[in-house]
């Protein structure tokens, strides 16, 4: 529609003139609306300072990358005495937006000549600086950008440039910089507008892993079911507990009244700890005593494993006897029946029982668990257990999280691999404990799980999330200049958690699109799908 405009309006200047008498040439005018509609397809002014300085085909684009800023820049050749306007793009490498504000200064240095200093105090537009570089040494320079914003100081390196004694002698000795074939346009003023991220191919170590399907439980001491000690009524003291209500160890939940006679009350849980620690220190005595006679060789050797027997079914009886005289006293015991407390600190995962309700004893009441530290069960399966040279870690993605979890990330450790196969599944668990992040993971929670081998290689590695599958082939997209990307079909290596190996396709030290790799497909097939950027 706006080349429909441009071409209307054109024609009825060109109508206008010749009816006016005016001596015009129409080629010419139809060639600078050609120039018109060709800038407008890629996003950038006809009346830029490119054309200004009459040396469109020695433009220079730089991209160069600081530890936080990017700088995509385009500027003339130098020319002694001429101006040479810059179009810098900067860009925050944490977020991708732009450079909002902050002080650009252009320095020209080196060559035996005195520097030579050009700057601006703020944007044209968002992201975009625009000094102006007139030389006046035809020296080989030395040209750094300096960027002074809050929290900023950054100096990013433009290399040797040659200020040339006239325009003739630069178009006569700089070869024109031409984008391949196969480039695609994609502006600044479009990326900084979208989701979007560049990360670098690096080198590194990936380690291959296996799949397994896997659950977050809570950890053996993290979980545990109360039940009524007592038959009696259930009392509340205070607000009643609630799914999801964080508790400490010892706090006080409930209280069960117990019924007349049932022999429940705190008395009789008292009576029969004491008469269980009793009986133990008995079977102790007894245990040593024959021990001292087996030595001696005084008594048969049956009767010494009766006595160990003895013992152990005393303190087995005495344990039990404490746990649940030690569940129902507390220092908030009021005497007026058994008080519930938490054993641990933790979630309640479930409340099985309303206020005022009858209770049996060993009925249901409180599930908590805590959820610090997880367990992530992962079941492997028979025919990969070979595989499994010594399992280090594993990386689990779940459903509604967006990013993977490593054990590795999350002070995690190995607990356990199941020593025989589930006749049912074909399976062994492995077990790996590790910290909650921030406690927004919950058990029962349903996690595709990779285990590391314990196998590594070396490789070119990138963000996964580069990666995308278009037409069945894998596909990311490089950035060949600032503005300029490039679609590579790769050939895919071990996923190691959120990267993955590149055999083939990208080489170490490339920027590949990390986040917004559709919208620059998009830009290939049709600018328009992708949206125009501003002026440069």
């Amino acid at each position: 529609m706006k080349k429909l405009i441009l071409l209307g309006l054109l024609l009825a200047l060109i109508s206008f003139a010749g009816y006016s008498g005016q001596d015009h040439d129409h080629e010419d005018e139809m060639d600078d609306f050609s120039d018109i509609v060709m800038d407008d397809e890629q996003g950038h002014d006809s009346h830029s300072g490119h054309d200004d300085h009459g040396g469109g085909d020695s433009a220079i684009a730089i991209t160069h990358f600081s530890d936080v800023t990017e700088l995509f820049v385009e500027f003339p050749a130098f020319v002694v005495g001429e101006e040479s306007p810059f179009a810098a793009h900067l860009t925050h490498l944490d977020s991708f937006k732009p450079v909002a504000t902050g002080h650009v200064t252009v320095i020209l240095h080196g060559g035996g000549a005195p520097d030579e200093l050009f700057s601006v105090n703020a944007p044209s537009t968002a992201g975009i600086f625009r000094p102006v570089v007139q030389p006046k040494y035809p020296v080989t320079r030395q040209v750094r950008l300096h960027l002074q914003a809050e929290g900023l100081d950054i100096i990013h390196e433009l290399g040797q440039q040659t200020v040339y004694p006239s325009q003739a002698v630069a178009l006569a000795e700089i070869e024109p910089q031409e984008a391949p074939d196969d480039a695609i346009s994609y502006l600044k003023e479009q990326q900084w507008q979208v989701d979007f991220a560049l990360a670098q191919a690096t080198v590194d170590e990936s380690r291959a892993s296996i799949q397994a399907t896997g659950t977050l439980r809570p950890r053996a001491d993290g979980e545990v079911y109360l039940s009524a000690t007592s038959s009696g009524h259930l009392q509340r003291k205070g607000s009643f507990p609630y799914p999801g209500m964080q508790v400490e160890r010892g706090q006080l939940l409930a209280t069960i009244v117990p019924r007349l006679g049932s022999g429940g009350d705190l008395a009789t849980l008292k009576a029969a700890r004491d008469k269980t620690r009793s009986e133990y220190q008995l079977a102790q005595r007894e245990h040593s005593r024959l021990k001292r006679l087996w030595k001696e060789k005084a008594i048969a050797q049956y009767r010494l494993h009766e006595a160990e027997s003895a013992e152990a079914v005393a303190r087995a009886e005495r344990d039990a006897a404490e746990r649940r005289y030690k569940q129902s006293t507390g220092a908030k015991q009021t005497g007026s029946g058994i008080p519930i407390l938490a054993p641990i600190d933790g979630l309640l995962a479930r409340v099985d029982v309303a206020p005022g309700q009858y209770l049996h004893e060993g009925d249901l009441l409180f599930h908590i668990v805590n959820i610090d530290r997880l367990w992530l069960e992962a079941r492997i399966a028979e025919a990969d257990i070979g595989a499994l040279q010594q399992p280090t870690g594993a990386w689990f993605t779940l459903e509604g999280f967006e990013q993977s979890f490593s054990t590795f990330d999350l002070d995690g450790r190995l607990v356990a691999l199941g020593g025989a196969i589930d006749p049912v599944s074909r399976t062994a668990p492995l077990i790996f404990e590790f910290k909650n992040p921030d406690q927004r993971l919950r058990t029962g929670m349903f996690a595709n799980v990779r285990v590391y081998t314990g196998h590594s290689a070396q490789g070119v590695m990138v963000p996964a999330s580069a990666v995308f599958n278009d037409g069945g082939q894998e596909v990311v997209y490089v950035m060949l200049g600032g503005e300029s990307f490039q679609r590579r079909i790769v050939r895919l290596g071990i996923r190691d958690g959120d990267r993955v190996q590149i055999k083939s396709g990208v080489a170490a030290g490339e920027y590949v699109v990390s986040r917004g790799a559709y919208l620059v497909r998009l830009a290939s097939a049709s600018p328009a799908e992708a949206g125009h950027g501003h002026a440069h």
